[in-house]
């Protein structure tokens, strides 16, 4: 029997004993079936933008009346409405009136009167800066919203008549008048309900429907001639941004006595406005830029204005979205005049010795630089300036536009006005006038004793007379 003693076990000669080292730990290889954390974040963050897209798509859908639309506005927009006034505007006719936002500041009595007119998108807060300033100048200066932007009427409510034409609502009328067996009986008799009498087929139905404001040229001609009416503006200093030149040029032209000058801002003779408009007509796109600050945000960076605060980017956002604004506007750029010649125009006989200056963004892309040259040669006695913004205005240049149009205005001729006494004298006829009339109104006074303009929202603010 053999004896294994502790020096036999222990000795490395020995292969039965010898005892064989551990080999070095090496480091687990990483599971093919463990998650990866991009993924995760991935699909987390695609599912997030799409239920906020399709809450923001939802909440599209269903409108607000206009009293709460406006008491959620923020401050900055509040304050701007209630500086302003509405004025009533025929477009149609035998249809409604609709309101068109107004705001003026500046000297009334012996001042040039200047009136912007925004592009497609904007409305007059994006100019408000500009009126303060060209006030602060001296001159008495008028900015409106278009009809369908800002705080201007952006539907009407259209009344149409249709003569002869049976539909299945009127066979649902007359059987609501007439009676549930009277339907019945018609059908029993002849199988179907009678509409053969004459009288019947002559008769002559109205049918209200409620559709977007969407003008073209000859429409904004009638906007614009009765707002310089209303508010006696004629001869006017007429400022033009962006798209607002196509809309107007038809009415310039043909009322030369109206206008003093003409002032462009990055306005141009195409179609194509500095917002991309189809970006508001492609489903769920548009509910992407109108509902989300951020995407709206980076939209205008790119094309319109490359410094905006946070407070006017959600103001515009929130006026281009309220209201059916976005289908008012989308509407009147199909409308824009497509046929448009910018160098016609300008050689036409009411324009031609119109004093014209052109005030053109120098920071923009090189292509819309190109541009401004093209449109300067269309006017080779106009004054050609440039400005440090893009081709929305902005608050950092306003005082630098403001001090391009004011030189530009200043190197006119004054227009012949009425003096100053003529227009004293005038106003105290006419309050003699109202004073003796309102006396067979007294009790009518106490029933409407807020004066001024009625707002669109039935606050009861604007100006008084």
């Amino acid at each position: 029997m053999a004896v294994i003693t502790e020096e036999s076990e222990s000795n490395p000669m020995n292969p039965s004993t010898s005892k064989t080292p551990n080999p070095p730990s090496s480091p687990p290889k990483p599971s093919s079936s463990a998650p990866n954390p991009f993924t995760f974040w991935f699909y987390f963050t695609l599912t997030v933008s799409l239920i906020t897209l399709l809450f923001v798509f939802l909440s599209s859908l269903s409108p607000q009346d206009p009293k709460s639309w406006f008491l959620s506005l923020p401050t900055n927009l509040r304050d701007h409405y209630s500086k302003g006034r509405s004025i009533k505007i025929q477009i149609f006719s035998n249809q409604p009136t609709i309101e068109v936002f107004s705001i003026q500041d500046g000297p009334i009595l012996n001042s040039d009167n200047v009136l912007i007119l925004h592009g497609l998108g904007c409305s007059s807060y994006n100019f408000r800066k500009l009126l303060k300033s060209l006030a602060n100048k001296g001159l008495h200066t008028v900015a409106i919203d278009l009809p369908g932007s800002g705080f201007s009427d952006k539907s009407i409510t259209l009344v149409e008549e249709i003569e002869g034409l049976r539909t299945i609502w009127d066979v649902y009328n007359d059987i609501k008048d007439k009676g549930l067996f009277w339907g019945f009986d018609q059908l029993v008799e002849q199988g179907y309900v009678n509409y053969d009498d004459p009288k019947e087929n002559n008769r002559v139905y109205t049918r209200e429907s409620l559709n977007a404001i969407e003008l073209d040229s000859e429409q904004m001609g009638r906007v614009l001639g009765q707002v310089i009416d209303s508010l006696k503006l004629a001869p006017v200093d007429l400022v033009l941004h962006d798209s607002s030149l196509v809309l107007s040029a038809n009415w310039i032209s043909e009322n030369p006595g109206l206008v003093r000058s003409v002032t462009l801002i990055d306005t141009s003779s195409n179609t194509e406005s500095a917002l991309p408009l189809w970006l508001l007509q492609v489903p769920v796109v548009r509910e992407a830029v109108l509902g989300l600050t951020s995407v709206f945000g980076k939209v205008i960076e790119s094309c319109c204005s490359k410094s905006v605060n946070g407070l006017d980017l959600e103001a515009n956002r929130i006026l281009l979205k309220g209201k059916e604004g976005r289908k008012a506007i989308v509407g009147m750029g199909k409308r824009l005049n497509c046929s448009f010649d910018l160098m016609e125009w300008s050689g036409s006989e009411g324009v031609k010795d119109l004093p014209i200056q052109v005030i053109w963004s120098s920071s923009s892309t090189d292509k819309w630089v190109q541009e401004g040259k093209r449109v300067a040669t269309a006017f080779p006695h106009a004054s050609i300036l440039t400005h440090s913004g893009g081709r929305w205005p902005q608050d950092d240049n306003a005082h630098e536009l403001a001090k391009s149009i004011y030189g530009f205005l200043s190197s006119l001729p004054k227009p012949i006005k009425e003096s100053e006494e003529i227009l004293v004298e005038q106003r105290v006829k006419k309050i003699n006038d109202e004073a003796i009339d309102n006396q067979h109104h007294i009790h009518d006074d106490h029933d409407h004793g807020h004066g001024g303009f009625m707002d669109a929202y039935g606050l009861g603010h604007g100006w008084g007379s």
